[in-house]
């Protein structure tokens, strides 16, 4: 029942269900908001994890005053397993604002800990990174499914309202990694001086080796600035780290009852028709039944086929 980001300067990580997280984001030219907003929030049983990284267009008090309003969207889905209303309502959100010049590229994902499944959906932005343990090589996210035309791969937000959306649902075992990151990285240059682009990208990826997740940022960043001067300097850098670690969620009673008291709060202030809905989950077996029966939860897996979410 918490969220956590912003569209501020950060170096630091949260532990979530079956999911430990980094963010690193620096803002351009050392602005006190920048145009990368990222964003982490955990269910009330800690089960649903969903984390988003948007690009959205501006700098400054137009980009807080939106993350603002992506902060209280992920309050009201915080306990809602299925993505897909969530994601029609960012890209509502943004066709509205389009009017004012403002549009976004995000990554949304959900991870649910009982089954290990994964949902994403992108939004125009660059593709994020998978690594798989088992293979130790790192991949694009989908280029399996649909190599010249990445699966989950969709138009930015804001561009308009009949958009449809893809979402890749996919399991991750422990030990792998999903990584979302901003253009800056893909825009920054190889020692030849070309643009490195997903394909630099991934390469240099690989040659990194085996990294730590928690010093994965620093290894990556560092390794981009030393390969062309002025790499990653002209523009904001964000980069966001998921690895599974194949933990259960594990609160104490106090916790409990501050994530109880949490939901209450906001039910009974969604009673005034200007304060924000109540975030009730969605009654799905694997959600409501899950919770009761993890077993249910359990069978809550990955599709083989990527989904499309109708306006």
């Amino acid at each position: 029942m918490e969220v956590w980001g912003g569209s501020q300067l950060t170096s630091s990580s949260v532990e979530l269900g079956g999911l430990e997280a980094w963010v690193y984001s620096k803002p351009y030219d050392q602005a006190q908001h920048g145009g990368d907003v990222y964003y982490a929030s955990s269910c009330a049983t800690g089960r649903i994890s969903r984390l988003l990284l948007a690009d959205v267009s501006g700098h400054g008090k137009t980009v807080a005053a939106t993350a603002a309003d992506l902060r209280t969207l992920m309050r009201r889905f915080v306990n809602r397993l299925d993505q897909q209303e969530f994601v029609r309502m960012l890209n509502q959100q943004f066709t509205a604002l389009s009017r004012d010049g403002i549009f976004a590229t995000a990554v949304v994902t959900t991870f649910f800990s009982p089954s290990r499944r994964l949902s994403i959906c992108n939004a125009g932005h660059p593709r994020p990174l998978l690594y798989r343990s088992a293979d130790r090589a790192w991949s694009f996210l989908g280029q399996d499914e649909a190599p010249e035309k990445p699966a989950g791969s969709n138009l930015p937000l804001g561009i308009t309202d009949l958009a449809e959306y893809e979402q890749l649902d996919v399991e991750l075992d422990p030990g792998d990694y999903l990584v979302t990151y901003s253009d800056a990285l893909i825009e920054s240059c190889d020692a030849d001086g070309e643009m490195l682009g997903e394909v630099g990208l991934l390469r240099i990826m690989n040659l990194l080796g085996d990294v730590e997740p928690q010093n994965l940022i620093d290894t990556l960043l560092k390794e981009l600035t030393e390969r062309f001067p002025g790499n990653l300097s002209a523009d904001d850098v964000t980069v966001l780290v998921a690895h599974a670690n194949g933990g259960s969620p594990n609160y104490s009673f106090r916790e409990k009852l501050g994530a109880l008291w949490r939901f209450l709060k906001t039910f009974f202030r969604s009673f005034n028709p200007r304060a924000e809905r109540a975030p009730f989950p969605d009654a799905s077996l694997a959600n409501l039944g899950g919770a009761i029966i993890p077993a249910l939860g359990r069978r809550w897996r990955a599709s083989k086929s990527p989904q499309k979410l109708n306006p």
